[in-house]
């Protein structure tokens, strides 16, 4: 009887793998006599520029009155194809602006931002502004649906550092 329990305890024992898309953002140290978290937005778009999904906007959510809403408009991409049509904050999407350093989401395969992925050629993109700054928008091209694992990576000149995106299938 155990050795039919051994292979049977291994494999409840294993990991389960699960796609995945994680994403990490890094928001550089800057060097500037008044410094502002800058507002970023992420997102999926195909490879005609076309708006997908929404998976993260990050800006100043405890602003009086919602007066962070207001500045969301400097996120000019991501403002046109999407934000625009959002009634912030947005569960699961909207959320504080973040610190220095790296950031990481996790978006699952079976999330209902990436279900309705067809097969074909995509982008993630990060765009970020900000307060007395600059903005940045900065592209990663992927292939879906994932069959290996894959790391993209691209780096950005002044509001955002390294942006890397690691497809698990």
């Amino acid at each position: 009887m155990r050795n039919y329990l051994l292979p049977l305890g291994w494999l409840l024992a294993s990991p389960v793998m699960a796609g995945e898309l994680l994403i990490d953002v890094e928001i550089p140290r800057l060097e500037v006599a008044e410094y502002h978290r800058p507002y970023v937005a992420v997102w999926l778009e195909r490879a005609d520029q076309q708006h997908v999904a929404d998976l993260a906007v990050w800006y100043d959510v405890k602003m009086k009155d919602k007066e962070g809403e207001k500045w969301l408009k400097d996120l000019r991409q991501w403002w046109r194809r999407s934000g625009r049509n959002l009634e912030m904050p947005v569960d699961g999407i909207s959320g504080a602006t973040r610190a220095v350093g790296t950031h990481r989401l996790s978006v699952a395969a079976n999330d209902p931002r990436l279900s309705g992925l067809a097969q074909g050629e995509y982008r993630l993109v990060v765009e970020a502004a900000r307060e007395v700054g600059g903005r940045e928008l900065l592209r990663v091209p992927f292939s879906w649906p994932v069959s290996a694992a894959q790391q993209q990576q691209v780096q950005g000149k002044t509001e955002l550092g390294a942006i890397t995106l690691t497809l698990n299938p």
